[in-house]
């Protein structure tokens, strides 16, 4: 979760109105946070000291799975009755009606509002109560609209909204709609803006990168030459890809890759190593696909980072398939494995398939042993760092206090330790221990 803290310059009878924008969830809907908060700011709000003095709260809220939507649900519900509350994201579309239900609020938008935050914001301070979904299916907001970045490094750019998927399990097609692509000359032209305001590390990011400009006549890899070739000295972490929309642009992948400036790091989401579940998920590939996909990154760039997403009881997933699903990930032997628990959502294939559902002990059951396994191979991956020296960009502070995170050129995590502020830096380091999640190194 993460926070922006805006207040109007508005004097109204009460005094000084101030806004707070809390965002949630995926790389895309944090870009989506730091629009609002641009946009808010542009329209006459400064930064406040604290949430405490906020009066009107924006949330901009995730969905997609039901333990994160009930968190959100119980945040609301924890809102002081003298705030003024908005309820932005994806959350509004996916289960509207929960939130009528449950929850007190005076507005809400869809994910992607963009300057139309301002509007709502007023209206909202002026005493209505606004709900604005119509248009958010079909929301495609300017690049070109100011943001308040969460990280200074680090730009967080949506490529496109929506995708071309009809997965059983995924909600988000409520919110996000079907695909719609920014060009290639948008998207370059917002890189440039942020490396001049002092951006280090590009992300390019959305509900699934690899369908990108299918609607416009380009493709992914066009725009990772385009991203490339802009000037400047910064790095490129490309977001998910679905492994089906990958396969017809795979040698062109390939070869946008060869660029420096892209992590050498791909998120290919296999969900299931059944193929019979696969085609219950309406995932349109087979585990072959995954396989071969995977071996070409990898003959390509030996080093490459390789994350993967399963789902753990989806309907009809039988013990046989959830092992199949072991077995594969004990064959690739990705670096990270992002494990679910499969949990119905509202108005999806997956949740009317109640004759299939898997018992929730036995799902949590699958899930604890997938983990325990994917724990074993992430550290078994990092260990083979031991000992590298390289280059790394410092991205991020670490939890405690004098250390830092830092990317090698396969984006892994890597911990160091200085009293300087080394944040955007570039440094020398030499990996002294691994773990499962992260490496950690000595400045050299």
């Amino acid at each position: 979760m993460f926070l922006f803290l805006v207040k109007a310059s508005n004097v109204l009878r009460c005094g000084v109105m101030r806004v707070l924008v809390k965002s949630y969830g995926c790389s895309a809907n944090l870009a989506d946070g730091e629009v609002l908060a641009g946009c808010l700011a542009k329209a006459g709000y400064d930064l406040a000291t604290s949430a405490s003095e906020a009066d009107v709260m924006v949330y901009n809220t995730c969905a997609v799975k039901g333990p994160t939507e009930n968190r959100i649900i119980e945040t609301l519900k924890r809102v002081p009755l003298e705030k003024k509350v908005i309820v932005a994201g994806c959350l509004p579309l996916i289960n509207f009606e929960r939130l009528r239900r449950e929850v007190c609020f005076d507005g809400a938008v869809g994910p992607a509002a963009g300057e139309e935050i301002v509007n709502v914001v007023r209206r909202v301070l002026d005493g209505e109560k606004v709900v604005a979904l119509e248009t958010a299916l079909n929301a495609k907001p300017k690049l070109s609209l100011p943001k308040l970045k969460l990280n200074p490094v680090i730009s967080v750019v949506p490529v496109n909204y929506g995708c071309m998927g009809v997965c059983a399990y995924c909600c988000v097609v409520f919110a996000r709609g079907q695909l719609r692509s920014y060009s290639i000359r948008d998207v370059t032209q917002r890189v440039r803006r942020d490396l001049t305001a002092g951006a280090k590390e590009v992300w390019i990011t959305s509900q699934d990168t690899a369908c990108y400009g299918r609607d416009i006549d380009t493709n992914l890899a066009a725009l990772l030459e385009a991203v490339g070739d802009v000037e400047g000295d910064f790095r490129v972490r490309l977001g998910m890809m679905t492994p089906s929309i990958v396969i017809d642009i795979l040698d062109d992948l390939i070869a946008a890759f060869e660029n420096k400036k892209i992590f050498k790091f791909v998120h290919l989401p296999v969900q299931s190593g059944d193929d019979r579940v696969l085609k219950r998920m309406r995932r349109f590939y087979k585990v072959q696909d995954f396989k071969d996909i995977v071996n070409v990154f990898r003959a390509a760039f030996p080093d490459v980072t390789l994350a993967t997403d399963i789902i753990c009881g989806f309907p009809g997933e039988t013990k046989e398939a959830f092992e199949n699903t072991l077995r594969l990930i004990g064959e690739v032997k990705p670096d990270i494995v992002n494990v679910s628990k499969f949990f119905a959502r509202p108005r999806t294939a997956a949740a009317a398939m109640h004759d299939d559902f898997v018992e929730l002990t036995e799902i949590k059951r699958r899930s604890t042993k997938a983990a325990k396994l994917v724990k074993r191979i992430s550290l078994e991956r990092n260990q083979r760092w031991i000992d590298w020296t390289g280059e790394i960009l410092i991205d991020e502070k670490g939890k405690v206090p004098g250390s830092w995170i830092g990317r090698n050129f396969t984006y892994k995590p890597i911990t160091v330790k200085n009293p300087e502020d080394l944040l955007g830096k570039t440094l020398r380091v030499k990996i002294a221990k691994a773990f499962s999640t992260y490496l950690s190194g000595e400045i050299c």
